[in-house]
C-alpha cells in the first residue's frame, strides 16, 4: 500500500520519496494545518534570476518525486508573494504526475507593469501541494445535441462563458 493512515493526528501519510539535489533542506509544512510546503528555487550562492515586469521564467529547484499512482503534487503561488510583489505561478496551479521523475521546475509570472523581482538562492517560490485524485470514465454519445440534452436541460446549452448573465 501507498499510505497509510495515523489516527493520532488524522494524517494520511503517504510513501513519497524525494531526491534534493538542491542547496536547500528538504520541503516541509511550516506551521501545523498548512495545506501546501513552501518551495524554493535552488540557484548557486551568489546566483540570482530576474524576472522582468511582465515576463515569465522557470525557476529550478533541484527536487525531484515519486509519488503514488492516484496523487499529483500541485505547484501553486505563494500569496504574500502574489500580493506584495505581482508575482505569480505562471500555470496555476501547476500539476507533477506520478509518472514525472525530473526535476521539478516552477515557471513564474512578473504581473506587475514596471517592478523587476529578482530571485536568489533559497527564496520561497511557491508552495506545493499533494493532492489526492480519481480518474474519470466518459459516456459516449452519438451526437451534440443528446449530450445536451443530458448536461444542460435548459436553454443555456453549450453558450459558454457568461451565458448565465453575470
Amino acid at each position: 500500500e501507498d499510505w497509510e493512515f495515523d489516527p493520532n493526528d488524522n494524517s494520511m501519510r503517504l510513501k513519497i520519496k524525494i531526491i534534493n539535489n538542491s542547496n536547500n533542506p528538504d520541503p516541509t509544512y511550516q506551521k501545523e494545518g498548512d495545506s501546501g510546503f513552501d518551495f524554493t528555487a535552488n540557484l548557486p550562492q551568489d546566483a540570482t534570476i530576474v524576472v522582468q515586469p511582465l515576463k515569465r521564467v522557470l525557476v529550478p529547484t533541484g527536487m525531484h518525486f515519486q509519488i503514488p499512482i492516484g496523487f499529483e503534487l500541485q505547484v501553486r503561488p505563494r500569496s504574500g508573494l502574489a500580493l506584495k510583489n505581482g508575482i505569480t505561478v505562471l500555470n496555476t496551479p501547476g500539476t507533477v504526475d506520478s509518472g514525472y521523475r525530473g526535476e521539478v521546475m516552477v515557471a513564474l509570472v512578473n504581473h506587475h507593469p514596471t517592478r523587476i523581482h529578482t530571485v536568489k538562492a533559497g527564496d520561497r517560490i511557491a508552495q506545493l501541494l499533494v493532492v489526492h485524485f480519481k480518474r474519470q470514465k466518459f459516456d459516449e454519445y452519438e451526437d451534440e445535441e443528446a449530450l445536451n440534452n443530458v448536461f444542460f436541460p435548459d436553454d443555456r446549452s453549450a453558450k459558454g462563458f457568461g451565458s448565465s448573465g453575470s
